[in-house]
This record gives structure tokens, sequence and C-alpha cells, in this order.
């Protein structure tokens, strides 16, 4: 292990499921027939638990007494469905994937652009996730090609991804900030021989970030030595923060600036200028989050991907991760039922907040942090792990919900102990009970 530490964070259940896998999902066999099991109630916010202060894990999953669709599942098999016919394969963003998960982006921070970023790239590739790779990698990092003395960091990670995807599934999603866009990150990606393979299955996609979860209106933030400061000054604005005898300095990128017109016009460059990539968009979770998500949508955009405020980061002041920005509960709420695929990220770890966000209309859910950890755990199958899992979770939960596709799922399988939302309800499909 590297020494990661990710506080505030489930850590060291994160570590336990990279070790030990599907063995994690139930109690300690040996407690069996001696012991009463209950919710946690650990209150970390970013797991189950009714002690949980997070208004997504405080909503319990539901199921009916009277089932139709595990009779129609029943008569189409010729015998009682098992969880184990739950399929969880996805349309991702215009991917397909095995499960309703993907790897959250991962940008220029030091966790998130190293050794473990590859190893959690060559993982999701095997697993058949689609993998989003952060901004400012190559603004940070450069762009170094095959038969370069050094691979670059962006690249590495496509290299890895690329050599162990199975045919058809998965695929590589790229942001683009400000920065970036300065760097034509896109632009070399897209007339690079080696994404040439990404291009013709249809798996590569670019994502426009307009802000994340962990520090909405903000842009990406490191943490910089003098030496590196000097380097990076003429493309990011660099401050000295930490007091005038610290040798670091704080690197921050600008968040760049959008209106409902000038998103349309991006959207609109995205697909005239890379037809053969999918363009995604990532949002902060702001307080008009469903107008955003709606214009994106209507532009064209094949997913779009809301971080609630519970994302996590490499870097960031804590007023904004303690006070800024919407719960990823309250953000699915607003935008109802999507017009298109919405992607959900936000302290997302195991099946049962995997679940919630599905019901509430996410199509798949991004492991950041967890996904970190894992691979911190073990570099070579921890979060192949990790991910096992969600999906055993995952498999039991929609079964036990009488549905054997996660597409099935609505908000009508939760409930919630304080009420939807006052003045935001949760629509419930004609004929279903409260």
């Amino acid at each position: 292990m590297t020494g990661l530490a990710a506080p505030g964070f489930p850590e060291e259940a994160v570590r336990a499921r990279a070790r030990r896998g599907t063995a994690e999902v139930f109690p300690d066999p040996a407690a069996y027939g001696t012991r009463l099991f209950g919710p946690s109630g650990t209150g970390t916010g970013c797991g189950s638990g009714s002690g949980s202060g997070d208004a997504l894990d405080r909503a319990r999953v539901v199921p009916p007494v009277f089932m139709p669709e595990r009779l129609e599942k029943l008569i189409d098999l010729a015998r009682e469905p098992e969880f184990t016919d739950v399929d969880l394969t996805t349309r991702t963003g215009g991917f397909t994937a095995r499960l309703p998960l993907y790897l959250s982006a991962f940008g220029s921070t030091r966790a998130g652009s190293g050794d473990l970023a590859v190893h959690a790239s060559r993982q999701a590739a095997r697993l058949g996730i689609p993998m989003v790779i952060g901004e400012n990698m190559i603004p940070v990092h450069g762009y170094r090609r095959a038969g370069d003395a050094t691979r670059s960091a962006l690249l590495a990670r496509v290299e890895a991804y690329l050599d162990a995807a199975p045919d058809g599934t998965g695929g590589i999603v790229v942001q683009q900030s400000t920065e970036d866009a300065d760097s034509e990150v896109w632009n070399l990606l897209y007339s690079d021989p080696g994404t040439r393979p990404l291009l013709e299955t249809g798996r590569l996609a670019f994502e426009l970030k307009t802000g994340q979860g962990a520090k909405p209106g903000l842009g990406g933030m490191t943490v910089v030595d003098r030496a590196e400061a000097e380097q990076l000054a003429r493309r990011f604005t660099v401050r000295e923060v930490f007091g005038p005898e610290d040798g670091r300095l704080l690197r921050c990128a600008t968040p760049g600036t959008f209106t409902d017109e000038i998103l349309r016009q991006q959207l609109r460059f995205m697909r005239n200028n890379f037809p053969r990539a999918r363009a995604w968009v990532k949002f902060h979770p702001g307080r008009d989050i469903a107008h955003a998500a709606r214009t994106a949508w209507d532009a064209g955009a094949d997913a779009v991907t809301v971080d609630g405020a519970e994302g996590g980061t490499g870097w960031a002041p804590r007023v904004f991760l303690d006070q800024v920005g919407l719960p990823l509960a309250e953000c699915l709420r607003r935008i109802g039922p999507p017009a298109g695929c919405l992607l959900a990220g936000g302290g997302m770890w195991e099946g049962g907040r995997v679940l919630r966000a599905l019901a509430l209309g996410a199509t798949a859910a991004g492991l950041g942090r967890a996904a970190l950890v894992a691979v911190d755990e073990d570099p070579e199958h921890g979060l192949e792990r990790l991910v096992e899992s969600i999906a055993l979770e995952l498999r039991l939960l929609v079964s036990a919900l009488g549905k054997y596709a996660v597409a099935a799922l609505g908000p009508e399988d939760l409930w919630w102990p304080d009420g939807p939302h006052a003045g935001h309800p949760v629509a419930l499909p004609a004929g279903a009970a409260p």
C-alpha cells in the first residue's frame, strides 16, 4: 500500500471489499446464529445506515408484496427467477457497459494522475465499464506520443485501458476544461493514431466539464512546489496561501463561464468538429441543475453527469467540501425523469447507494474515491473485487424488488422517512402505490 488516505470516507470498508470481494456483502459468517444485525448507523454521509446524514442514504429500498414483473420473468424462464437472472448491462452515454457503473474522473492531482490511476484504468477496462479521464492532464503533464522517452500520464491511462478492454464494451471519456481547450486536448486525441481503435469501435467520448461536486463554481486545484509553480505559472494562477515560509503553493485552474447559449454552442462545436466521438457534459450540483441538464440533452448531449456535493477530489477548500452545493439526492429530485442518459456521482461505494441513485433516474453511478482506495489496497484486483461486491448487492436488491433489469427501477422503489422533499415531490408512475 502507498498510504493513500480518504478522511471522512468509509475507507476501511472499501479496503475490506478490495481484499475480500463479495464476502464483505454479508456479516461475518462466524456470527451466524449468535448475533442479530441491524443498520450500522455510522453517520458517515457516504454509506448505508439509518444514522447517515446523507439524504440519499436515508431513503430505504422498499420491495412490494405483489410482483407482476417477477411473474413475467417466471413465465419467460419457465422457472422461479433468482437474483442471478438480473441483467446489469446498460447503455451509458453511447457505450455498452457490463454494469451500471463508470470510473469517475481523476484529474491532475497527485493521487489521481499517478500509478494508481493507471491500475484503475486497467481494471475498469477488464470490468467493461467506461472510464473518465479528468481535466488538466495535458497542461500539467504534457502530451508525449508513442516512441518518446516517456509517456504522458493521460496516454498511459489510455494505453492501459485499451490493452485490457474486451471487445464491444466500455469506453474512454476525456474531459476538457478551459486550460485543456488552450492545449487543444480533444484535437490531439482525435487525430492521434493511438486512439483510432476507440473511434473505430465508437468507444471515445469527450466531456465538457463545467464544474464538480467537491467545489462548485471553482476550477481544479492542486498543491505544487515552487519549481513546479514556475513551470505552470504561464497556464495557471499560482498563489501563496500556506504562508511565506512554506515551500508549497496553490495552483488554480479557471472554472470557465457558461450560460445556456454558451453550452448549446459548445455542444454544437463538439458534435460538428468531433463527429465520431460521443458528447458528454459534467455539471456541478447547482441550484439550476434541472435547467442545465435539459439544455444539454436538448442540444444533443449523449450523457449528462451530475456530481453531487458528496463528490470527492484530490484537493478543495474545506468550506466548499462542507457547505457548498446541492446534495446528490436533491439534484436527482430536481431533474426528475431524465430526458437522456443521466450519470450520478458522489459518495458511491456500495450497492444500496448506487441502487437509490438508479431508482431516481440515473443510468449509472461513478466510483471515484472508492476506486482509488480499492486500487491502493490491491493494485491488481482491488477495484475488480469492489465492483464485484457492488454488482452482487445490486442483483440481490433489484431481484428483491421483483425486477430483473436496472432500467426498470423507479422512485416507487424508495421510501423517505422525512418525506420525498417539501416542494419537490418524487412523481410516482401511474397506478403505483405510495
